[in-house]
């Protein structure tokens, strides 16, 4: 069963590295409010996935990036009691801080620099942890099978 979903929606996220941390937002709407990920969003009409990315990094944190590489493409589907309420193609890159501080936006609760050793610490996206694993970032034991 699906809520009506025709199609995935295309999303953007951007893995900020500063030394050995990363930046972490706290989403603060659904799906997964509440728990840290990497700011990003989906993308709008007409918008290019490289200018989305640039919208959604400064409404989350108030920084200007520049995006870098395709850090990879990966999907979300959020099932709830036997229906999909999300489906998001995940569309990650590399990004560099271009300006400005670090700060909570619209759609995040709180905003930190976390040491990616440290990141067991926090009730982190199970999506978030698979990519860092998969790109050499984290061990393999940061991921619960």
């Amino acid at each position: 069963m699906h809520t009506g979903l025709r199609h995935p929606v295309p999303a953007v996220a951007a893995i900020i590295l500063r030394d050995d941390e990363i930046l972490l937002v706290k989403r603060g709407a659904d799906p997964a409010v509440g728990k840290w990920s990497i700011p990003g969003g989906s993308v709008e009409i007409g918008e290019t996935l490289r200018d989305a990315l640039k919208r959604e990094v400064l409404e989350e944190t108030d920084l200007e990036i520049e995006p870098g590489r395709l850090a990879g493409v990966s999907d979300l589907v959020v099932e709830r009691e036997g229906c999909i309420q999300w489906h998001y193609v995940l569309i990650n890159f590399f990004a560099t801080i271009v300006s400005g501080k670090p700060a909570a936006g619209s759609d995040s609760s709180d905003i930190r620099w976390v040491k990616l050793s440290d990141i067991k610490d926090y009730q982190v996206t199970r999506s978030l942890l698979e990519r860092l694993q998969e790109l050499g970032l984290l061990p393999a034991e940061h991921v619960d099978k």
